[in-house]
């Protein structure tokens, strides 16, 4: 009998550890946009130093809820406090299970009186759809997956198209297309600029190190914009990022954009597991890298761990709360930015170029991630004090960085142990190549990495962990 969903999926499996990091899922893909649009080393460049545009509107999944229940909803369903939640506001929501480890993050606008809209990653959404048909509230949801990572030459909708202007001349670039001074909106707040003759809502954010907008409406209208966007923007020296590029952005200003979502253990989950399908993100996600244990609680991780310890409020009722409250003064690793030595890494590709030996894993640029989640092994005299879990190359830093979690009593500046490549010649995802190990050494590093980031960036989890 075929499994009906991800409870009998593990029920077959035996152990999720084996079956998730032997998956066949392949490597996660960034949709439909262009890989490059000049190189991914000028399109990073453009972010720290003119502006750039990238194009958000196909990798990720998007819902609304309306309806008079939910803001009660979707306040269940985070760590996040809703006190001075209200139109026009947005924030970074961090849902997490019953036993207060995470499932994801996302972020939550709020665009009208009982109408919200998350957009994330498949593991928070398929969360909060979850809770809005089996939790009794008075909502209706909205859903829209993100764009097929192989479209295979077939046309791709969405509800929405989304942008983001970011850099040093965003705002040159923003306020020519508006006709004169941007609303002085504040973090993490929304309002709207005009766009040939539209009105299009935008929401104040930061994720290139600079501040900037992002700018969203209907589909159908997207190239327009766009063109408008790019055309705005030539003389301020503006770039358009492919989705090579794109994702290494976090690395220099600090978010761990995929941690494992902590669904598959605990009977308080279970009913939560019955309802995932299974075929669905968790049931063929894979975990990568060296760090390998038979229990998968040892891949999850808190919002404490991850940075989002300011955001844990207990002024409401959360999936996770009582964990939570219990953990809140226990001993805890962090978040950092790991910074490769160079030589080390330069020993990955020499090993490519001899004949009759087994290579390192490859590390691939600029992105270096090879499955849904990673947790390379960092150790200290040869103990494990963290993961390493998302890698790649920052050409504006000329640094191989990734960012992790260790222990508490790490330091800045610590020159610790990664254990690059998987165990016995690799597991057999098909992104793994027969391979050997290689120790690199990294130095602990402030999150987020680039200087300007952790400047510039509105007071928050990024600038608490520097």
């Amino acid at each position: 009998m075929q499994p009906q969903n991800l409870e009998d999926v593990l029920q077959a499996a035996g152990n999720p550890v084996a079956m998730l990091r032997n998956s066949q899922l392949g490597a996660y893909v960034y949709p439909v946009v262009p890989s490059e649009f000049s190189n991914w080393r000028d399109e990073q460049r453009a972010w720290r130093e003119t502006a750039v545009l990238f194009d958000q509107s196909h990798h990720m999944a998007e819902i609304t809820v309306k309806g008079p229940d939910a803001l009660k909803l979707m306040s269940y369903c985070t760590i996040n406090s809703f006190a001075n939640f209200a139109p026009n506001k947005a924030k970074q929501m961090v849902p997490c299970s019953h036993d207060g480890y995470v499932i994801g993050d996302g972020i939550l606008f709020y665009l009208e009186r009982d109408e919200l809209l998350f957009v994330g990653r498949a593991p928070s959404v398929n969360w909060i759809e979850f809770q809005a048909q089996t939790g009794g509230y008075q909502v209706q949801v909205i859903r829209d997956d993100r764009s097929p990572s192989h479209p295979r030459g077939k046309a791709v909708s969405r509800r929405h198209y989304r942008f983001q202007v970011q850099g040093p001349n965003a705002a040159k670039v923003l306020e020519k297309l508006n006709g004169g001074p941007l609303p002085d909106v504040k973090f993490f707040n929304m309002d709207a600029i005009n766009i040939q003759g539209r009105r299009v809502r935008a929401l104040r954010h930061g994720m290139a190190g600079a501040p900037g907008l992002e700018i969203w409406g209907p589909y159908a209208e997207g190239e327009e914009i766009r063109e408008t966007l790019l055309e705005a923007g030539r003389e301020f020296g503006l770039v358009p990022v492919g989705s090579r590029a794109y994702a290494s952005n976090t690395l220099e200003s600090g978010w761990i954009p995929s941690p494992l979502p902590a669904v598959y253990t605990g009977e308080s989950m279970r009913k939560y597991r019955q309802w995932l399908p299974a075929t669905g993100y968790e049931a063929t996600g894979s975990i990568g890298g060296s760090f390998v244990s038979e229990r998968i609680e040892d891949y999850y991780l808190t919002p404490y761990e991850l940075g989002y310890g300011p955001f844990v409020k207990f002024d409401h009722d959360f999936a996770g709360r009582t964990a939570l409250e219990n953990l809140a003064d226990k001993p805890r690793r962090k978040k950092v930015t790991f910074e490769w030595n160079g030589e080390d890494l330069a020993k990955i590709y020499a090993s490519l170029f001899v004949p009759g030996t087994e290579n390192y894993k490859f590390f691939d640029l600029p992105i270096a991630n090879y499955a849904s989640s990673s947790y390379d092994k960092v150790t200290l005299g040869g103990r494990v004090v963290g993961y390493s879990m998302f890698g790649g190359y920052s050409y504006n830093e000329r640094a191989a960085l990734s960012l992790g979690v260790v222990d508490g009593h790490i330091n800045i500046g610590d020159v610790l142990t990664l254990v690059w490549g998987e165990e016995g010649g690799g597991t057999r995802k098909t992104t793994v190549e027969r391979h050997r190990q290689l120790e690199v050494r990294v130095k602990v590093s402030p999150v987020p990495y680039a200087r300007s980031a952790r400047e510039a960036y509105h007071a928050g989890w990024r600038s608490g962990n520097s």
